[in-house]
């Protein structure tokens, strides 16, 4: 190479560096530094000509080597919300730059990330940002980092022409599983320091206001024997925690998003325009939602935020339950919760997979697998026994039935079904998603008497329990 080679080289790369420090700084939304989309254009193609001809000139690298693209610059405008990334297929010809500009309509917060390292900042609801992707040779995955967003729908895949045809499906990013767990071991022993729930029903308090705090915390509970599962949850336990009240009764809960991502709250026993009291709040914020208790039922609760079926799925639901005006003295008054157990890191493709297949790996009374299977309810001989049940899914009802009872009264749904004194009785409380009862029974004799959902593929594989009666 000779002397004016050498120095028209060193010039032209001058220029390109030059050119690309002007174009891939990241934009954010209402930046005044912004380069117009044409700027841009024109830069980068220059700055790709430039280095074509000084690499040609140079003699140092074969034709071949050059990128086989126009060189052009393609922007992309996408729109992060609903769990979906729009467009979410994006082509470019080999050889050719992507820029992505991106911004979020959605009511919670977003991102989006490349796999090969370029992305966003974390975009608060209507904010956005500029992706610099870069240079295009191969195929390429782009998805949401939080947590759940990308199993859920929220995935990008970027072709080149040559590849768009023929390619294959995109490969799930971040957070595959190697496959579904083995069966619990739910005859074993519970750990030495596990503490069943309280099932016991406390009655209403004397008193028509109630102020509540409620507190989302993400943490690691015994689910079934010996078996520990992550998992987010309203007040640091699955279910969260009970209110109970009578109609007309108002209930002011203090909601605090303690945890790392977005959540929000949906009572069913309130009626009223859910825009403000169920909007999802970023972690660290807190909201007041404040609402009268009009019609009595056993109600479920649970996180508003989208995607609801994993949040309901990695625990967070609960139960209200407001006394019918008329509900008669009992004895003893428990409440079952039941729900699903889907093992695995939460918002993994797997578990979400299992998810919207509704395939849980267990189900459960009051957030354990055959917890009181290990720790039985109790009652006496010619007791009467209440059992509330509230169906919080977030797929599967139940058809609450007890081995060896039979049920005299039973109230589904805010209304009786069957009531002390009728000659006939029934066998079982059915619920779909989301609805709640309760029925009530005395004993004939001391004995172990299961609990079970009477869906057996349930009922063996957790929902249920025992309860034990003495003299």
């Amino acid at each position: 190479m000779n002397a004016d080679t050498l120095l028209w080289s060193l010039l032209l790369g001058v220029i390109v560096v030059a050119a690309a420090a002007a174009i891939i700084i990241p934009t954010v939304r209402n930046s005044s530094t912004a380069p117009p989309p044409g700027a841009v254009g024109t830069a980068l193609g220059a700055a790709l000509t430039a280095a074509a001809l000084g690499i040609a000139g140079s003699g140092t690298a074969p034709a071949s080597e050059v990128p086989a693209g126009s060189g052009q610059v393609r922007t992309v405008d996408v729109v992060l919300g609903d769990m979906t990334v729009s467009p979410s297929h994006v082509t470019v010809a080999p050889g050719d730059s992507l820029v992505l500009r991106v911004r979020n309509e959605d009511t919670q917060v977003h991102d989006l990330v490349v796999e090969t390292g370029a992305r966003t900042p974390r975009l608060a609801p209507g904010d956005s940002a500029t992706l610099q992707v870069g240079t295009v040779t191969e195929p390429i995955d782009a998805w949401c980092t939080v947590l759940g967003h990308s199993a859920a729908g929220m995935r990008m895949r970027i072709d080149t022409t040559d590849t768009a045809d023929s390619a294959d499906s995109p490969d799930t990013p971040a957070g595959a599983d190697s496959g579904p767990p083995a069966p619990l071991p739910l005859s074993a022993e519970m750990s030495d320091d596990w503490q069943p729930r309280d099932a016991v029903l406390p009655p209403a308090p004397d008193r028509t206001e109630h102020e509540v705090e409620i507190r989302v915390t993400e943490t690691e509970l015994e689910v079934a024997p010996g078996v520990r599962q992550s998992v987010w949850t309203f007040g640091g336990d699955v279910p969260g925690p009970v209110l109970r009240g009578k109609v007309g009764d108002v209930f002011t809960v203090t909601f605090v998003n303690d945890g790392t991502m977005g959540h929000g709250i949906d009572f069913h026993a309130s009626s009223l325009a859910p825009d403000e009291p169920m909007r999802t709040i970023n972690p660290g914020e807190r909201l007041t939602y404040r609402f009268r208790a009009e019609k009595a039922g056993a109600w479920v609760y649970h996180c508003s935020t989208s995607p609801m079926l994993q949040h309901i799925g990695n625990g967070m639901y609960g139960a209200v339950i407001i006394d019918p005006p008329d509900l008669e003295p009992v004895d003893r008054e428990y409440l079952l919760v039941q729900g699903e157990l889907y093992l695995g890191e939460p918002g993994s493709a797997d578990q979400v997979a299992r998810m919207r297949a509704g395939e849980p790996d267990a189900w459960v009374f009051n957030g354990v697998a055959a917890g009181y299977a290990h720790a039985p309810l109790t009652a006496e001989v010619g007791e009467r026994v209440r059992i509330w049940v509230v169906a919080a899914g977030p797929t599967s009802g139940t058809s609450f039935h007890i081995v060896g009872a039979q049920f005299d009264t039973v109230y589904k749904e805010g209304a009786y079904l069957v009531r002390r004194g009728d000659a006939g009785g029934a066998q079982a409380l059915d619920l779909a998603v989301a609805q709640g009862g309760f029925v009530e029974t005395v004993f004939p004799e001391a004995g172990s008497y299961p609990f079970v959902d009477h869906d057996m593929r349930h009922a063996e594989n957790g929902a249920r329990g025992f309860f034990t009666i003495t003299e």
